[in-house]
């Protein structure tokens, strides 16, 4: 059995972490093993910081194992260009597309970016296709993902080809973010019960709800305040 490692050695470190590498490379491309593919695409962002590598092992493991999280990554990956793949949306958006679904650690935020990309229209031929949007929103809300949930509300509060205006769909949605700690969740959520839009007004809410808000945004001051420490 080998002994522990000598982290203040760095010639012991660097054989550790090269071993990694080579264990990691077998799991994927001998043991054809997706996890393993995918802690050797983490191995070479990570530690070797070879953003080439990582792109080859994360569409070989996205296009040969369909596997979620490398999906996810490499969609990331060509929003920006980065690793030497071609910058295209539209690239980004089928795998964001194949990373939501299938069940994985990014399922719910691969199909949040799909949202955004049919809301936006950009990865489209079509431009913005509302309805997609809505559909893809809606998946990642019920996967407890805040921002789609905001998004939604959003949608429902301006009314789009194929996605009528609904207060009371809004104020769900707004609630939903809301309850998830998004704090302008809270504040339309608020905002539509001082006013009865989409409800009966009710002040008692609607102060709750604001206070919320304001304990929110105090709880996010505090925190980039300590990382700013």
């Amino acid at each position: 059995m080998a002994g522990l490692i000598n982290f203040e050695d760095e010639k012991e470190v660097k054989q550790f972490l090269d071993n990694l590498g080579v264990e990691y490379s077998y799991q994927c491309y001998r043991e054809k093993d997706p996890e393993g593919c995918q802690r050797l695409a983490d191995y070479f962002e990570g530690v070797k910081k070879d953003y080439e590598s990582t792109a080859q092992v994360l569409k070989h493991n996205c296009e040969v194992n369909g596997h979620g999280e490398s999906c996810y990554k490499l969609g990331a990956y060509h929003v920006t260009g980065k690793g030497g793949v071609t910058e295209c949306l539209k690239t980004a958006y089928t795998c964001f597309m194949k990373a939501c679904h299938t069940k994985g650690k990014k399922s719910v935020d691969a199909c949040h970016n799909v949202g955004l990309l049919a809301h936006d229209g950009r990865a489209l031929e079509g431009g913005p296709d509302p309805v997609a949007a809505q559909q893809y929103y809606v998946k990642a809300c019920d996967g407890g993902f805040a921002p789609s949930c905001f998004n939604l509300s959003a949608l429902y509060i301006q009314g789009s080809a194929g996605v009528e205006k609904n207060m009371s769909l809004a104020l769900k949605y707004a609630m939903r973010a809301c309850e998830l700690g998004h704090v302008w969740g809270c504040s339309n959520a608020s905002r539509m019960y001082k006013l009865g839009d989409g409800t009966e007004k009710d002040d008692e809410k609607a102060e709750k709800l604001r206070n919320r808000a304001k304990e929110l945004h105090g709880q996010q001051k505090e925190q980039q305040l300590k990382f700013g420490e």
